[in-house]
C-alpha cells in the first residue's frame, strides 16, 4: 500500500513507525513492529468498516477518521507525554 502522507524529516519515518507499534500495542491491538499501519486493519475490522489493501475510494470520510483518529490521536498524545517529560527532566 502506497504513503501518501508526507512527514517533514523522512529519516523519523522508522521512529514514528516504531512509535505506532508501541501506542497500538499499549491500546491493546496485535501489532508486528515491522507492519505497523497493518493495525488499521484490525481497527476497521473491528468497526464493520470495509477496508481493503489498495483503493478505499468508496470509504466516507467519517469511515476513515474513525479508523485512522484513534491511531494518530494516540500518537499525539503519546508525543505531548514524552515532551512534558522531558521539560520536567530540564
Amino acid at each position: 500500500m502506497a504513503r501518501n502522507n508526507k512527514i517533514l524529516v523522512p529519516a523519523a519515518r522508522l521512529a514514528l513507525d516504531q512509535l505506532k507499534a508501541d501506542v497500538m500495542k499499549a491500546q491493546g491491538y496485535d501489532v508486528d513492529s515491522s507492519t505497523p499501519d497493518n493495525v488499521k486493519f484490525e481497527i476497521a475490522e473491528e468497526l464493520g468498516i470495509p477496508l481493503t489493501k489498495g483503493y478505499n475510494g468508496k470509504l466516507t470520510a467519517e469511515q476513515a477518521g474513525k479508523i485512522g483518529g484513534p491511531i494518530g490521536g494516540n500518537m499525539v498524545k503519546e508525543m505531548v507525554r514524552l515532551a512534558q517529560e522531558q521539560m520536567l527532566r530540564k
